[in-house]
C-alpha cells in the first residue's frame, strides 16, 4: 500500500438515493467527490471559497455549500444533488419554475440556485420576498435578473403545494 493510499478514509454516503462507499482523501472537499468520483457534475464549484453558492448541495435537507465541506466528515450523510431532484425523467417542480420564470441564462449557478430553494421549500412552502432572499442570500447570479429567480421560486411554491394536495 503506497503513501497515498494510507492516508485515504473510506467513507459511506447517500447520495440521491444510492449508497456511496468511497477512499477519500481527509483533505478533498464534497464538491470534489461528488463531481469527480461520483459522477454527480451538476454540483458546480466557483470560488471554491463558500461565497458563491453554486456548488450547493442538500446535505440532511439542509442547503451547504459543498466546496467548504470536507467529503471525510459526510460519513452517514444523505446527500441530494441537482441530478436527484428529476424522478423518471421528468422535472422536479423547482425546475419546471425556473424554466418557465426565466431564472436562469448561463446556468452555471442555476443548480445551486435550485438546492437552496429545496430547501427553503421545505422547511417554508410559503416563503415571502424577504425569505427567499434570505435563502439565496448566499447564491450569486451574473447573468441573470434576480427578479426572474424570485419569481421562480414563488412558481415552484405554488406548484408544490398543488402537488401535495
Amino acid at each position: 500500500m503506497n503513501r497515498d493510499e494510507q492516508q485515504k478514509k473510506l467513507i459511506h454516503l447517500t447520495v440521491n438515493g444510492e449508497t456511496c462507499s468511497l477512499h477519500v482523501e481527509p483533505h478533498w472537499t464534497l464538491s470534489k467527490v461528488l463531481r469527480n468520483d461520483c459522477g454527480h457534475t451538476g454540483t458546480k464549484e466557483g470560488c471554491g471559497e463558500g461565497a458563491c453558492g453554486s456548488c450547493t448541495v442538500l446535505i440532511d435537507s439542509v442547503a451547504v455549500p459543498a466546496c467548504m465541506i470536507l467529503a471525510v466528515e459526510q460519513e452517514g450523510k444523505d446527500i441530494e444533488t441537482i441530478e436527484g431532484l428529476s424522478k423518471d425523467g421528468n422535472l422536479h417542480p423547482i425546475q419546471e419554475a425556473w424554466l418557465e420564470e426565466y431564472g436562469s441564462q448561463c446556468g452555471f449557478c442555476s443548480p445551486g440556485m435550485i438546492m437552496s430553494t429545496k430547501a427553503l421549500l421545505l422547511k417554508n412552502a410559503s416563503p415571502t420576498d424577504d425569505e427567499i432572499k434570505e435563502a439565496l442570500g448566499g447564491n450569486i447570479c451574473i447573468c441573470s435578473n434576480y427578479e426572474h429567480i424570485i419569481n421562480a421560486v414563488r412558481s415552484a411554491a405554488k406548484k408544490m403545494a398543488k402537488e401535495q394536495i
